[in-house]
């Protein structure tokens, strides 16, 4: 066994005494600081590959020397060409694998960069390879695209290949190391996402001073000289000339300190500079919390006690919607935790599987009936304990739907929810969530983006007990997640629902016209009838939950 030791300055050998969990130090091969170095048997001889950084002026990412031998356990006798490779431009010189041969040719195996360490992996031909020359030349290597971007095995950190013919000589085995971010890339998200602030605070005032609204003058004593005790002639001479300078400036800071009145927000164009620069600001704002905010970049699963798991993604469409569900399927689909797609297809002619772009399984579930009841169907071929319901026009980060899930696999009878709603008096009224802010609680979540045991939730729902609130939302068309809210709270005595705020969420049904909701008094009049019906059919909700009543502050 050949370890990096490039620390210990020398390249380290060992032997096993009691394999695999006993070595024992055999030799020390070179007295030198290699790095992934590899050994290959090729042509009678043995070549070891690794990156010198004791040579004088190595380059970490861009060197590569050799050295061969009769012997793996030497000497080694140096390459005479080298440094083979030692240039910050040479693209994958470091060894990303073990070399490896196939029909006769040697192939090595490089770390690419791609401006930062392990960035992908590139593979050579080495088409000479003596005592007295080395070339090796680039080969297509072919690695199927990520269709989960960062959130697959050759995401966006894939830095060492090892390729090795199984002993019948039939099948190949290649294992990849990596991981979902790149070198480097939480300290790059921190430093754009500052820059951006910092653009937003210059912009700031640059419009507050445009517009009048911030007066910022110099003070004429910051720039004129103190009267002090003279020591010479020299330091009246250079006050004199300093006085000289920083008085020419005065103008320029007078200029700065008027801007007030440039822009006037009064006229029509003067309204439109504002606009667009407001319109700047928030972009620039947003683009600035999600480099800092947004997490690594990777959007990764959140472990309970250490395991991972998945859940299935379940939303209901139909024809007129087909747009919103093709973005949809494609954003969801790459989530990493997202196990399937099944859509519920509630009416119109359902697309064909090709039409929806996606990186994991997707089932169109088509249904007899145009029923708000469908979203809650049994459904044997669901694979997963854990479902999200998720309308089709609600787009949200990758990240808020990990976060969700780890909540709901901490209290898995609960629906977990983004969308709180509190619903209270007499008769109960339904409101929005800034209504249930302002209370401080919440009694129920929207199953619109929801996770839950599709198991408990669903029998619950197609229970006896429930068929005369599936009436109810059949003849309103409306307030399906408002009955299985009612159901969860019949059933326990305890909080039966947690709420998870995200990040951001836009909901595309108000650039589509397409939502049952559009009209939000009307749907909100008619949710508050539903709220009557089921009290009387189901007794009241349970007593509401405190924001901000998680410790980790997922729900603040």
């Amino acid at each position: 066994m050949m370890p990096e030791s490039g620390k210990n300055g020398g390249l380290r050998l060992y032997c096993a005494s009691d394999f695999p969990l006993t070595w024992k130090l055999d030799k020390v091969l070179l007295e030198k600081s290699l790095i992934d170095s590899v050994i290959i048997n090729f042509q009678g001889s043995y070549w070891l590959l690794g990156t010198d950084l004791s040579s004088y002026g190595a380059k970490q990412n861009g060197e590569l020397s050799i050295w061969y031998s009769n012997s793996p356990l030497g000497p080694w006798i140096p390459h005479k060409q080298n440094s083979i490779h030692n240039t910050y431009n040479r693209s994958s010189a470091r060894n990303g694998g073990r070399p490896f041969i196939y029909d006769g040719n040697l192939y090595r195996v490089g770390k690419g960069r791609g401006g930062r360490y392990g960035h992908g992996i590139k593979l050579f031909k080495v088409e000479v390879l003596n005592s007295n020359e080395y070339k090796e030349s680039e080969v297509q290597f072919v690695i199927n695209k990520p269709l989960k971007g960062r959130n697959a095995w050759n995401g966006a950190h894939s830095h060492h290949l090892d390729v090795q013919q199984l002993p019948t000589g039939q099948l190949w085995i290649g294992v990849m190391d990596g991981d979902r971010v790149p070198s480097g890339d939480s300290v790059h998200h921190l430093t754009i996402g500052f820059m951006f602030y910092g653009v937003v605070l210059g912009l700031v005032l640059l419009l507050g001073g445009l517009i009048g609204a911030i007066h910022c003058a110099l003070p004429l004593r910051w720039c004129l000289p103190h009267t002090e005790k003279r020591s010479g002639f020299f330091n009246v001479d250079n006050k004199f000339f300093r006085y000289h300078n920083l008085s020419s400036l005065i103008p320029n800071f007078s200029k700065l300190g008027s801007l007030g009145g440039r822009i006037s927000y009064r006229t029509w164009k003067g309204r439109v500079y504002v606009v667009v620069a407001m319109l700047i600001l928030v972009v620039l704002t947003c683009l600035g919390t999600h480099n800092i905010y947004g997490g690594n970049g990777a959007e990764e699963p959140y472990p309970i006690k250490g395991k991972y798991s998945q859940f299935t993604l379940l939303t209901m469409t139909y024809d007129a919607r087909l747009w919103n569900l093709k973005m949809f399927v494609e954003h969801y689909s790459k989530c990493a935790s997202v196990r399937d797609i099944v859509v519920i297809w509630n009416n119109g002619q359902p697309p064909a599987q090709g039409e929806l772009k996606s990186a994991v399984p997707v089932r169109i579930r088509v249904e007899d009936k145009n029923s708000l009841n469908n979203r809650f169907n049994i459904d044997s071929e669901i694979k997963t304990r854990a479902v999200m319901e998720l309308d089709d026009d609600i787009m949200m980060a990758c990240d808020d739907l990990e976060r969700g899930f780890k909540v709901w696999r901490e209290h898995p009878d609960r629906i977990i929810g983004y969308y709180p709603r509190l619903a209270e008096g007499s008769p109960l009224e339904y409101r929005n969530e800034r209504y249930a802010r302002q209370q401080g609680g919440y009694n129920m979540v929207l199953t619109g983006a929801a996770f839950m045991d599709h198991g408990l939730a669903f029998k619950r729902y197609w229970s006896k007990e429930a068929e005369v609130g599936r009436q109810i939302v059949d003849s309103f068309f409306n307030c399906e997640d408002v009955l299985l809210n009612f159901l969860f709270a019949n059933a326990s005595l305890t909080s039966t629902v947690e709420y998870v705020k995200p990040a951001w969420a836009i909901d595309m049904s108000k650039f589509s016209g397409v939502a049952i909701s559009r009209n939000t008094q009307a749907h909100y009049h008619v949710r508050s009838k539903c709220l009557a019906k089921f009290s009387e059919t189901y007794g009241n909700l349970t007593a509401k939950r405190f924001f901000n009543s998680r410790g980790d502050g997922w729900d603040v």
